[in-house]
């Protein structure tokens, strides 16, 4: 029987992974073809049955045949055929090109769909349809009413507030809708001053500094961070956002095996032991890149073990808590306070508000002097527009909110009632049989589908029954490890997510997704607990 150990990569582009060989037990998300099996937490196996496991790789496998003779007999019948593009070299090739058309196409039904109302509870999902099997899709006048599962609207704020949306309507009528400028130039007003003010204090920083687009924040600091000269070393289940920031800065990168602080002091130690490539001099910096939430993963970054490798070997920690920032914690401010680790022990904090405040762009939180040298050399600061004026005061007016200066408590409930929600939704679909991963607390919760068939099945099958719920596949995880990615709301009722239950159950028998022993969640339960403590 062959036993082969593989670990992937994954760097989020067309070939997001690359299969290293390697003869450990414990590596993570390790693909174990002789016992099909799938590493998914720390230190737990998810067992995979043989019949899964073989239709997965017979279903890619004849996508791929089926492709490549519709290919052949393309290329035959274009020789018949004159074209006016005769000597250009094709702009889109290879395996990226044969991927969107001979795969992607025929599920795109699945991604993208278009709403005509604000991401609520329930929301409207535009119908569409098409003449030519998929490749291309209308939109219809006809919307579809259903329970929104897919939306980053961690604690309700991207619907109408009571508080939030007055305040965003009068600053529209005394701003306008856009700066028209970047903070260099005419784009800084008193509410960009007063919103890096209230987010630093709120995430214990001494400053921030604010940018229009959360990707964007990642892509235009790490460069302006580290370059030539430096060493950065990612996780390899790091955001897009993070990687092409990464590369962008002209420093060397390493990977080290996703949430495995052992495995990173093996690698610090490595590299710091070499020295910079050729020259084995010392090198710069070094730039430790980790997530507060992994959000394909639903996953807590093992902050406290990270940060003490870190301190042991003088490393800088870069921590992205787009998914994690007003979402957990007892106050919504993040993993630091959900683990208990000192803000001061993390060098650079980075946010979005695209999330848990209902708004666009994102932050950096550090030192005085790390800030002031950001708004000298950032990109992002310097060249693009800021943050529209009516964005920046429904952050404002959010983090009021969540910390009870509206003079309610709506904030705190919002924050126990997404804990409550993520918790007992993960639950019922682990008693149910599905393969979950993820944390306990984290409101990213991910249903394992694997065969690329049950991808647009369970898509399609909830939509029918009005549920609405994001498909996350091939590039944007590994091509073996689909996924349906549920996003949990503060303002989802027990009614919601009993009626969410009741469809993603019929429909995992229908499909036949439920992987994991019915009733195991004790021991899911257990290992969360003991994480969190």
């Amino acid at each position: 029987m062959l036993d082969l150990h593989l670990f992937y990569i994954r760097v989020r582009k067309l070939a997001p992974f690359r299969f290293v060989w390697n003869g450990k037990d414990d590596m993570r998300f390790a693909i174990v073809v002789g016992n099909k099996k799938i590493e998914k937490r720390r230190g737990e196996m998810i067992k995979i049955p043989y019949l899964t496991a073989l239709s997965t790789y017979f279903s890619y496998g004849l996508l791929f045949v089926f492709g490549h003779f519709r290919d052949f007999f393309r290329k035959i019948l274009d020789c018949f055929h004159s074209s006016n593009l005769q000597g250009y070299a094709p702009i889109c090739l290879g395996p990226e090109d044969f991927y969107i058309r001979r795969l992607y196409l025929r599920i795109q039904d699945c991604f993208g769909r278009p709403i005509s109302s604000a991401p609520d509870v329930w929301f409207d999902v535009v119908q569409r349809y098409s003449n030519d099997n998929n490749k291309t899709l209308r939109r219809t006048s006809k919307v579809t009413r259903c329970l929104n599962l897919g939306s980053y609207n961690y604690l309700g704020f991207a619907a109408a507030d009571e508080y939030c949306t007055p305040r965003v309507i009068e600053t529209l009528k005394r701003f306008s809708p856009s700066t028209c400028s970047p903070r260099v130039d005419g784009g800084t007003t008193t509410l960009h001053n007063e919103l890096e003010e209230i987010v630093a204090n709120f995430v214990r920083k001494p400053a921030a500094i604010v940018f229009g687009m959360g990707h964007a924040t990642n892509c235009a600091t790490l460069p302006a961070l580290i370059g030539k000269g430096g060493l950065i070393i990612s996780d390899s289940l790091n955001h897009n956002s993070i990687i092409n920031g990464a590369r962008g800065s002209g420093a060397t990168i390493r990977v080290f095996q996703h949430n495995t602080p052992s495995h990173l002091e093996e690698v610090l130690r490595q590299h710091i032991a070499e020295g910079q490539p050729r020259t084995h001099r010392p090198w710069k910096k070094i730039f430790v890149l980790v997530e507060g939430i992994y959000s394909m993963e639903g996953e807590l970054c093992k902050l406290p073990e990270i940060v003490s490798v870190c301190k042991k070997y003088k490393a800088y920690i870069y921590l992205d808590e787009a998914h994690s920032i007003g979402a957990v914690g007892k106050t919504g401010r993040g993993v630091c306070e959900l683990l208990g680790v000192d803000t001061a022990d993390v060098d650079v904090m980075m946010g979005t508000f695209t999330k848990s405040f209902g708004s666009c762009g994102g932050y950096i939180a550090g030192s005085k002097e790390l800030i002031q040298y950001l708004k000298y050399t950032s990109p992002a600061h310097l060249y693009a527009t800021s943050i529209s004026p009516p964005a920046a005061q429904q952050i404002i007016s959010s983090i009021q909110v969540i910390l009870g200066e509206d003079g309610s408590s709506r904030g705190a409930q919002k924050l126990e009632r997404i804990r409550e929600n993520s918790n007992f939704f993960r639950s019922e679909l682990q008693k149910m049989g599905f393969d979950v991963i993820g944390d306990n607390d984290s409101p990213v919760i991910a249903i394992m589908l694997y065969n690329p068939g049950k991808i647009p099945a369970f898509s399609r099958e909830c939509l029918k029954q009005n549920v609405a719920v994001v498909m996350t596949a091939f590039p944007a995880t590994p091509l073996l490890l689909a996924r349906a990615r549920i996003c949990i709301s503060a303002c989802h009722a027990m009614e919601d997510l009993l009626k969410a239950l009741e469809v993603i159950n019929q429909v995992g028998d229908l499909i036949g997704i439920k992987y994991s022993p019915a009733g195991s969640d004790k021991q899911h339960q257990e290992q969360g607990a003991k994480k969190l403590e």
